[in-house]
């Protein structure tokens, strides 16, 4: 049965619609999948923990070292991480190009690079490690982690280019922590995700004893008068003890 050139139009339209489609697909496939650091923002002056999180790309390998570099134009003064099993980690410090000063000092020496190994992120696998750090700059918006993935292999891929000024994504783009300015509650200090040594800048408040703070002013007042009738039901039973005893000597 032979098609109208309505239908036939119409065929093709569907035709090619899908195969963009699926060719948009296969290419955001890729680009899904680099290295990026998670959450993405993190407020200015505080303290921040973040997970670089890492695909693995490959069919016929595995990821068996990560490597970190941390900025040494905005260096962060305190850097620790959390054990990954089976990774060993490695934490270098290394002297400054040149000393920041900063509100807690001159800061010479930095965490520049952060290394995990020994493990393996299989085929089809993905692998986060975390990293807390503080204080944030207030001088930039966005922290940049130029980062190196090895496959046992030996093939090496670096997500180190920069973010574009258009916006659009580079080929191997470096994982980037965003910096927003402090919120009024927050005093820059990331509460939310952060577990650094400080994480707010108000004292703490006075401690209450869990009678006192349950307590309201009707509850007080409650008591008051159930003490009262108390007391006026005791004197008078003391009362009639006295007439009884009283009434037994008369007779």
């Amino acid at each position: 049965m032979s098609l109208s050139p309505a239908s036939s139009t119409l065929r093709r339209a569907v035709a090619v619609t899908a195969g963009a489609a699926a060719l948009t697909l296969g290419l955001a496939v890729p680009a899904l999948a680099h290295v990026t650091v998670n959450p993405g923002s993190a407020e200015q002056g505080g303290f921040t923990k973040v997970a670089f999180r890492v695909p693995n790309e490959r069919d016929n390998a595995s990821t068996s070292k990560v490597e970190v570099a941390f900025p040494v134009d905005h260096p962060l003064p305190f850097v620790s991480v959390k054990p990954v099993p089976g990774w060993d980690v490695k934490v270098v410090e290394s002297k400054l190009p040149k000393p920041i000063t900063t509100e807690y000092g001159e800061i010479t020496e930095a965490v520049t690079k952060v290394t995990w190994s020994g493990g393996k992120i299989e085929p089809g696998q993905f692998q986060e490690f975390e990293v807390s750090m503080g204080m944030l700059p207030k001088d930039t918006d966005r922290l940049v982690f130029p980062t190196a993935q090895t496959y046992t292999g030996g093939e090496v891929v670096k997500w180190a280019d920069e973010p574009r000024a258009d916006g659009s994504e580079a080929e191997h783009p470096a994982p980037v922590l965003k910096l927003t300015p402090a919120s009024a509650e927050g005093h820059g200090h990331d509460t939310a995700t952060s577990d650094g040594p400080a994480t707010s800048t108000t004292d703490a408040a006075p401690s209450v004893t869990p009678v006192a703070a349950g307590e309201s002013a009707s509850d007080g007042t409650a008591r008051l008068l159930g003490g009262a009738g108390l007391l006026a039901g005791i004197v008078g039973v003391a009362v009639g003890v006295l007439g009884l005893r009283r009434g037994g000597r008369t007779s």
